[in-house]
């Protein structure tokens, strides 16, 4: 069985989005990322851990905890969508191998077009293919 899969079909039938998904070395702990339009709160998490323990109880998934939160205000950027629906914010990249002797950028995300992450940074425009970046994380404004 796909845990991860188990997991995301849960969490959009509820009505959120599935940002990441996390598992300690021996799966014992799982700690499931969720989002949605207008915010997380504690009730949206604690909606989503009970369901998910229903459903990992009738699936006979064993786990010791279970954690459940909004991604935070660094948010990872996972899905190619992720790189649309946040255009216009600051992120910070990391890629999988270093373009002229740089792996990590930061600018304001331009989205994406043809598969291919565009990106403005203070020494201009920039596009990496998209499965060239290893991390993405929004940079929060306070």
């Amino acid at each position: 069985m796909d845990i991860e899969r188990l997991i995301e079909q849960v969490v959009v039938g509820l009505g959120y989005e599935l940002v990441d998904f996390e598992t300690s070395p021996k799966g014992r702990l799982m700690r499931v990322f969720i989002d949605v339009e207008r915010g997380v709160t504690v009730d949206d998490c604690a909606a989503v851990s009970n369901q998910l323990t229903r459903v990992f109880e009738v699936e006979n998934v064993v786990y010791d905890r279970l954690e459940v939160s909004s991604p935070g205000l660094d948010r990872p950027l996972k899905k190619a969508a992720d790189f649309e629906r946040f255009k216009g914010s600051e992120v910070q990249l990391r890629l999988r191998m270093p373009v002229g002797n740089q792996r990590n950028f930061a600018g304001v995300l331009n989205g994406l077009v043809e598969g291919a992450v565009l990106l403005s940074t203070e020494k201009g425009d920039v596009t990496f293919p998209f499965d060239d970046i290893e991390k993405a994380r929004l940079v929060p404004r306070f």
